[in-house]
């Protein structure tokens, strides 16, 4: 065997070794209730991992004081959640993340059309904008896991015409509870299936203003993780907390891969093998959405 060959052998074999080091299996943690993974047609959703439903940032029946009727959907753009108004001064609230294009409508519309694994088309003007991310999919979307209007899709409608302003999942549950660059207002898939099932076409929505929101939410402010709370002493105090423990964790975080690195590193030295043929550890690719 050639020195050459030898050295293309070790490489492979890295990976094989690193798999090898841990034998233990680690349990998976148990779903969130309400958000567990589904079978919906043909397409699986994961469940929300439970990082991503802290803060209020689930789906949770509380009071309500707004002064709309049963059956009304309320979106606050600016407190970041949407409401279901029930009976009896109650309401179903979701989480929301709100894009761009879900900034630019106020006041009312009713649900004019409702979609399962809709499909999606950007407008002109998005692709004249931003045709860097919109001109691939000038010619339209399918619906599927990586459609940025999720499992289910409500079109609002005012005056008999389509307002552009949608109310959608999203299989990017890292996003939801923030402010976004693209999209309408998204939900988790699975709160966008429940708010689908409950609303029928023809119900009224409506979108608050800043005013609205400040009178009826009071004035909110954003925790260490970018979520929507309400403006209090205690919360700046929890917010100094978290954002000091965050920036621990991400030095131990950092710690780890640099050992990591200098690990890998020694080994490919042990076994002759140059910086520059080192081959780093093998990573996932994602896609997100991108509404």
């Amino acid at each position: 065997m050639t020195h050459s060959l030898a050295r293309i052998f070790a490489i492979l074999a890295l990976p094989l070794l690193a798999a090898c080091a841990g034998t233990a299996t680690q349990k998976a943690p148990a779903a969130v209730p309400g958000y567990e993974g589904l079978q919906d047609g043909e397409f699986f959703i994961e469940p929300v991992p439970a990082k991503y439903l802290q803060d209020g940032n689930s789906r949770t029946e509380v009071a309500y004081n707004g002064p709309e009727a049963p059956g009304t959907v309320v979106v606050d753009i600016f407190a970041r959640k949407l409401y279901l108004v029930g009976e009896g001064g109650t309401a179903t609230r979701y989480p929301i993340a709100v894009g761009r294009e879900g900034l630019s409508f106020r006041g009312e519309g009713v649900v004019g059309r409702k979609a399962e694994w809709p499909s999606w088309q950007p407008t002109a003007n998005m692709i004249r904008t931003r045709p860097d991310l919109y001109a691939a999919y000038a010619g339209g979307l399918p619906g599927g896991l990586m459609n940025p209007l999720g499992a289910r899709a409500l079109y609002l409608y005012r005056g008999g015409r389509d307002t552009m302003f949608r109310i959608h999942g999203t299989s990017d549950s890292a996003s939801v509870g923030h402010a976004t660059s693209a999209g309408c207002i998204r939900l988790f898939n699975q709160d966008a299936i429940d708010l689908y099932n409950k609303v029928p076409n023809g119900t009224r929505v409506k979108v608050r203003t800043e005013a609205e929101s400040l009178a009826l939410e009071g004035p909110q402010m954003l925790n260490a993780y970018g979520h929507m709370v309400p403006a209090s002493p205690e919360n700046e105090a929890e917010k100094a907390r978290e954002e000091a423990a965050l920036a621990k964790q991400t030095a131990r975080d950092q710690a780890a891969a640099e050992k990591a690195e200098r690990k890998r590193r020694s080994a490919c030295a042990r076994r002759g093998i140059p910086d520059e043929e080192c081959a780093p550890p093998e990573t996932g690719v994602g896609f997100g959405p991108i509404g």
